[in-house]
């Protein structure tokens, strides 16, 4: 085969969506963006919060306070950026699930009991025939393990896990490091990075699987 051919082979193909751009969203949108050679030709990213003065991650990139999240996401692939990044200032809900498109749906939503929303976002998701996946806790320091599993293969004992198998979900992926907010770590940058890389690598994956 030519490396011209070869080149073909590795364009941007397929279309990612992103339901929640905060702290770890974002870094998982950059690593998609960032992918080169490949990786999702366009990605949607769902978020009505606004940048505040505890969004250092935004704030250091050059984001103001009081703008959109998804404008920001937006302003910095800026015209003639390679891969189409669609910024929606929304957040996804019970009644505009209709919105969601895509070969590939990611949840990283956070904030009160999110669990009801994940399910149904993941049924409606996998309906129009996207494959999911979800976080599975996202607290912890140093060194601790990222996991990704099957959620028929997730450890039982995670609530996130068996709420999700409780209400009949199927088919899914699930990435974290398995500490909630119940457990004493906080969460910190580096294990968002890792988390946010072993989440892109596993979007990757099921895009792949999907060509």
């Amino acid at each position: 085969m030519s490396l011209e051919a070869m080149e073909t082979m590795k364009a941007p193909w397929g279309e990612v969506t992103l339901v929640g751009l905060g702290r770890l969203g974002l870094r998982t949108a950059l690593n998609l963006m960032q992918a080169h050679r490949g990786g999702p030709s366009r990605i949607n990213a769902f978020d009505e919060q606004t940048i505040s003065p505890d969004d250092l991650i935004f704030r250091t990139m050059g984001g103001r306070i009081g703008d959109y999240k998804t404008s920001f996401l937006e302003n910095l692939a800026g015209s003639g950026y390679s891969k189409e990044i669609n910024g929606i200032p929304k957040n996804i809900n019970a009644d505009n699930l209709d919105l969601i498109r895509g070969d590939v749906v990611c949840i990283e939503i956070a904030g009160g009991d999110t669990l009801p929303l994940t399910t149904e976002i993941i049924r409606y998701a996998q309906a129009i025939g996207a494959s999911t996946i979800s976080t599975m806790g996202v607290f912890g320091i140093a060194d601790i393990e990222v996991k990704v599993a099957e959620i028929d293969e997730a450890d039982p004992g995670n609530p996130i896990v068996e709420y999700l198998v409780a209400n009949g979900v199927k088919n899914h992926r699930l990435v974290g490091t398995g500490k909630l907010i119940r457990d004493w770590e906080p969460v910190i940058p580096p294990v968002l990075d890792r988390i946010s890389l072993t989440m892109a690598s596993e979007i990757l994956k099921l895009l792949q699987s999907r060509k």
